[in-house]
């Protein structure tokens, strides 16, 4: 039998918000502890993953930019 949990389940908004901050380097504690009982892995997989493509899809073009106008 299992049991029902009874925390609060964070939004789409809140996980990018962490994993935007964990990006960035910077995280309180109290936040983390917070978003420890909030937050579910594979959200935080999966909004990382997609973070992690728009970072390098973004440095790539860049690059192409700052090699084109050199």
């Amino acid at each position: 039998m299992t049991v029902p949990s009874n925390r609060p389940k964070a939004t789409l908004w809140e996980t990018v918000k962490a994993v935007g901050w964990s990006f960035f380097g910077v995280r309180k504690n109290s936040a983390y502890q917070e978003d420890l009982g909030k937050l579910n892995p594979l959200h935080i997989i999966a909004v990382a993953f997609v973070a992690v493509i728009v970072f390098v899809v973004g440095l790539v073009l860049l690059v192409r930019y700052v090699v084109a106008t050199a």
